[in-house]
């Protein structure tokens, strides 16, 4: 089996079929990270450069391993220390590296659809690792990889997304994905902070008190307050936003049931979730940052394989 599309740039276009086989080429990939070596030579002729117009920890080093782990040769771009610092275009900076016989570029950017005009204009493989607002697909694929392990389905699972719906490309990823493996969403959070027509655009439940939202659920991703997209002040305070939204221990321990808490990182702690909660037995977030190489490697796998079969 292969992918039906040369590019990772969004969960919006991939198909049940892709997500299953993203999810299966994982399990493969995670049996071979816990072996005493963990390379294997799947990428040995690959040239990966990872393009980061925005910062990050957890995607780039991810991305970084996976491609190491496959034994591909890997550039890193940083744009604050390069030409695009002075000015150069997207797509000039590109194709300048291009000129050096690239065969894939992950791509982070803060504006949305980056990815999809690079796709439009470069030959290589483009794989999206966060675009502005738009979708962060690696994030829910190892996201949907990690709930499958943890409870052994997605089809019928009942998940809450909590927080900054907003402004979360996390959010609309791990809305499309699920829905799509047949899963149930609901998105809930203060009213400011989830789109006003989310329900009818995207087929999800809303609730605004958080406690009925983990009562309803079996899955709980909480996401990190986007301080840095908001242009104005969405709720009162940090603090009054842990106290109506933030989840305690105690809160978890009134539920009668237990639940799986993640979230994509980095976290707040103190205000998303309490660093009891982030460390305690409901939390899988550890899980899924280990998770993301295996599915980061699974991705550049298949979409490399893609390439060579055309």
């Amino acid at each position: 089996m292969k992918l039906s599309t040369k590019h990772l740039l969004g969960i919006k276009d991939l198909n049940r079929d892709d997500i299953a086989l993203i999810l299966s080429t994982a399990k493969q990939f995670k049996e071979v990270l816990q072996r005493p070596v963990k390379k294997v030579p799947s990428l040995r002729d690959v040239t990966i450069v990872n393009l980061f117009y925005e910062n990050s920890t957890r995607t780039r080093m991810s991305f970084e391993l996976a491609e190491k782990r496959l034994s591909a040769d890997t550039l890193n771009f940083t744009a604050s220390s390069s030409s695009a610092a002075k000015g150069e275009t997207l797509l000039d900076t590109v194709n300048n590296i291009l000129s050096m016989k690239v065969d894939m570029v992950v791509m982070r950017h803060s504006a949305s659809g980056a990815p999809h005009f690079l796709a439009k204009h470069i030959p290589a493989a483009i794989v999206n690792a966060g675009d502005g607002i738009n979708e962060h697909p690696t994030q829910a694929l190892l996201d949907a990889f990690s709930m499958q392990e943890r409870t052994g389905r997605l089809e019928g699972l009942k998940v809450a997304i909590i927080g900054d719906i907003m402004h979360s490309r996390v959010a609309l990823s791990n809305m499309y994905l699920l829905q799509k493996m047949g899963a149930e969403v609901m998105v809930a959070g203060p009213p400011t902070l989830i789109p006003k027509y989310i329900q009818e655009a995207m087929g999800v439940r809303v609730e605004y008190d958080v406690k009925k939202a983990l009562q309803w659920c079996d899955v709980a991703n909480v996401l990190r307050i986007q301080l840095e997209r908001q242009n104005q002040p969405l709720f009162s305070s940090l603090r009054e936003y842990n106290l109506a939204y933030g989840i305690k221990r105690s809160l978890l321990d009134s539920l009668g049931k237990e639940i799986v808490i993640m979230h994509p990182g980095p976290i707040n702690r103190g205000v998303e979730l309490d660093s009891d909660v982030a460390d305690g037995p409901h939390s899988i977030v550890l899980n899924q940052v280990e998770n993301g190489v295996a599915v980061r490697m699974a991705v550049l796998y298949l979409l490399a394989n893609r390439e060579n079969q055309q």
